[in-house]
């Protein structure tokens, strides 16, 4: 029988993550010559190199690919049992990792971390923006415990729990050419500068979905600028002309000069659905409903009021 232990599992993760020894030792709180000795001894009880210590960075060898992946699966699973016990015990505490869209963030993080002080003090909130496939990888390789994105994935290795969902949005320049309509057609986007967020994030893609732009169409647009914010887009809107596409909570926080620039979509079903998603190997179940509840509960009426829509998907 091998003789690995715990402590050793932990260590070759940090080095598959640093793909350094002195970095992967800071980040594991020990000496780099401790790491080194017990990685050693790892691969001498193993009888294989899981390392080529010949590259920079250091890479994982192909057995080494494969021990490193079940040995997040141990290290995943052990750490089940003190979860298993606080959420047996109903206890919110300690550190919850979220990561979180940044359309989605701007409005729902603020009333997040509000809710949080006021119910749980002892829950430590670490919340982390990006995009979503950022935000799969790392829950994939355990830097985060859930993830609040658009839903579905069709991600057969994580847990999917839609929470709301909400329209899309127009804000448009006073010179549109469709500005007096208070109900847009997808082809009325294409009357004037369609600004839009940066490549990779989802809700461009739905965007794109959306008005069924074909390459030499979007390519004909004049969408000269792509932003990671949907408030520089509306500023840039608001300099420049255009139009662009908010979801519908942000849109509702628009100051009252703003608000008079927002227009619908004819038979105002176009949406995303937004959910929460974690893997198979999240066993905080109490705390994932009491987070379920806090973004329940801080959703404005005009968006926990929707029901169906007919929702963009961005697959």
């Amino acid at each position: 029988m091998l003789n690995i232990s715990l402590i050793q599992i932990q260590y070759l993760i940090a080095l598959d993550e640093h793909r350094n020894f002195i970095k992967a030792a800071e980040a594991s709180f020990v000496t780099q010559p401790t790491l080194s000795m017990q990685m050693k001894k790892l691969e001498e009880e193993l009888g294989v190199l899981i390392f080529d210590r010949s590259k920079q960075p250091i890479m994982p060898t192909a057995i080494g690919k494969k021990i490193i992946e079940q040995a997040r699966v141990i290290y995943n699973e052990t750490g089940q049992i003190e979860t298993i016990l606080k959420d047996f015990t109903g206890d919110v505490s300690g550190t919850l990792k979220i990561g979180v869209l940044p359309t989605i963030a701007n409005s729902l993080v603020p009333r997040l971390i509000s809710q949080v002080a006021k119910k749980y003090p002892d829950l430590r909130l670490n919340i982390k923006e990006g995009l979503t496939h950022e935000l799969i990888e790392d829950l994939e390789h355990n830097r985060l415990d859930v993830g609040v994105v658009s839903v579905p994935l069709h991600n057969n290795g994580l847990i999917e729990k839609q929470l709301y969902v909400e329209k899309f949005r127009i804000y448009a320049h006073p010179s549109h050419p469709s500005y007096g309509k208070n109900s847009w057609d997808t082809d009325d986007l294409l009357g004037d500068k369609l600004w839009l967020l940066s490549e990779g994030n989802c809700f461009r893609t739905q965007t794109l979905n959306l008005c069924a732009l074909p390459d030499e169409k979007l390519n004909h647009l004049a969408l000269n600028y792509e932003s990671g914010s949907l408030q520089t887009l509306k500023k840039v809107v608001d300099l420049e002309g255009g139009a662009t596409i908010m979801p519908e909570w942000e849109a509702g926080e628009l100051d009252d000069n703003s608000v008079d620039n927002l227009r619908a979509f004819k038979g105002d079903g176009a949406g995303r659905a937004v959910g929460l998603i974690y893997t198979k190997f999240y066993a905080k179940e109490n705390v994932i409903k009491r987070l379920e509840e806090m973004i329940l509960d801080s959703l404005p009426n005009h968006v926990a009021d929707n029901k169906e829509l007919d929702l963009v998907e961005f697959v």
